[in-house]
């Protein structure tokens, strides 16, 4: 069974109320994705949060005022609008010590607009239980107003209870026989909507559009020579966002949610801009969670070139992230179609190798053949010794290997474990988890 599509709840309100120490309560020490964009002088929070057992985004939006004074104001708005297009739930935050104010008057009107379910969440009333002061803000028309003290924590906990009844049912992600999930992902305006209609455009093999719990979340199925895809979240890399002053922070958003639910990425960059640092960023995402990835640099058409480019850049690009040389790399035209069809083949190969299976003899064959072309170095005057090694996992392939001292092993002899299995048996663009154990007369 696939794992369920998370929801995405937004924080909304007036500068000052109280929304970021409602998010970093909830959130605690989890990491945050954080969108600096010089110029903006307010940080916008994204993390992964849990309540009672469910998963889910929690965003934190900036504080929305009526009459931009500013380019930061009109920024600000416009990306608190676009969080609103993007959620399954708007978690409308007030402040009870100011009553209502006419500006959360004016965000009320906003929200009435909007297809997501709205909480009307009254910060800043410490007194609980026997508060009252939240009661004015049936005015607002958007329902029962909901108590809270974000700083003392009070409430937090009554509150997560009816977020998460709030959210729509957890359904498992549509399932299909031997069909490969695979995400088109990478910056805005890279070309991955190019990709997706050059292919369905094609063939015009799509199946159906299944619709996930994520609003909007749509899945393609698609054949091709007898193989299956499912795309995942293409309602994603169709909509054009409201965000037009080229913060990616909500492209980022939509990408870790197709990463959720994806077997194999298809990464896609930009030639004529050259592969950015957040194309990096986005491909070690893809990597640390131990899915599948192809690179496919697009707009290669476009790019002033002799036969020699490709393999240069190609070089250069596995020089700069070391993981990449296990990752295959298609330069394409999403535009004329060129080799649009090689990624797919790609990705197809990436997803069946790293399913592979490995048969205990044939692992520790390979150990014993490794460890003598390079001994293992000494440690504590010892010679470290590597005994038995198993398959414990698939996609991604992890192995687990008995040594004596697993804590020595040095970081370069384990990357050198790891080249040689994957030289023996590809799990090409697939990261290959390696777990040193000890013996029991070790650990005792």
């Amino acid at each position: 069974m696939r794992p369920a599509t998370r929801a995405t709840i937004a924080i909304i309100g007036r500068p000052n109320v109280g929304k970021s120490t409602f998010f970093n309560r909830i959130v605690g020490g989890r990491p945050a994705i954080v969108d600096s964009q010089p110029g903006v002088t307010r940080d916008v929070h994204f993390a992964e949060a849990e309540w009672a057992g469910r998963r889910f985004y929690l965003l934190d939006t900036g504080g929305i005022v009526e009459e931009a004074e500013s380019e930061i104001d009109a920024a600000v708005r416009r990306q608190a609008l676009s969080a609103m297009d993007e959620s399954d739930l708007l978690v409308f935050m007030v402040d009870g010590r100011d009553g209502v104010h006419p500006l959360d008057e004016h965000i009320a009107e906003l929200l009435r607009k909007q297809r997501a379910t709205v909480l009307l969440v009254v910060n800043k009333v410490d007194n609980l239980p026997e508060a009252t002061e939240h009661l004015e803000f049936y005015a607002l028309g958007l329902g029962d107003p909901f108590p809270l003290s974000a700083a003392s924590g009070k409430g937090s906990g009554d509150l997560l209870d009816r977020i998460v009844g709030l959210l729509p049912a957890e359904r498992p992600s549509v399932e299909t026989d031997a069909a490969l999930r695979l995400a088109v992902i990478g910056r805005p305006n890279v070309g991955k909507s190019s990709f997706i209609n050059k292919l369905l455009g094609s063939d015009r093999l799509v199946v159906s559009d299944q619709a996930g719990t994520t609003r909007d979340a749509i899945d393609t199925l698609y054949e091709s020579e007898g193989r299956k895809f499912v795309f995942v979240d293409t309602a994603g890399l169709r909509r054009k966002s409201r965000v037009t002053d080229g913060l990616e922070y909500y492209a980022m958003m939509r990408t870790l949610r197709a990463i959720d639910r994806a077997d194999v990425c298809l990464l896609i960059a930009d030639a004529e801009q050259g592969v950015a640092n957040q194309d990096f960023r986005i491909a070690r995402m893809v990597w640390d969670r131990g899915l599948g990835l192809v690179l496919a640099v697009n707009k290669w058409d476009l790019v002033e070139k002799n036969t020699q480019t490709a393999s240069q850049v190609e070089k250069s690009l596995r020089q700069r992230v070391p993981f990449l040389s296990a990752v295959p790399i298609v330069f394409i035209s999403a535009l004329s179609g060129q080799r649009v069809r090689r990624a797919i083949d790609l990705a197809w190969q990436v997803g069946g190798e790293r399913k592979h299976r490995v048969s205990t003899h044939e692992l520790n064959t390979e150990l014993q053949r490794l460890t003598e072309a390079l001994q293992p170095p000494h440690r504590r005057g010892k010679p470290l010794k590597f005994f038995y090694a198993t398959q414990i996992k698939e996609a991604p392939p992890a192995f687990a290997v008995w040594c004596n001292y697993p804590k020595d092993v040095p970081e370069n002899y384990v990357r050198y474990l790891i080249n040689g299995f994957r030289k023996a048996w590809g799990f090409t663009g697939s990261p290959i988890r390696l777990k040193l154990r000890a013996r029991r007369k070790e650990r005792a």
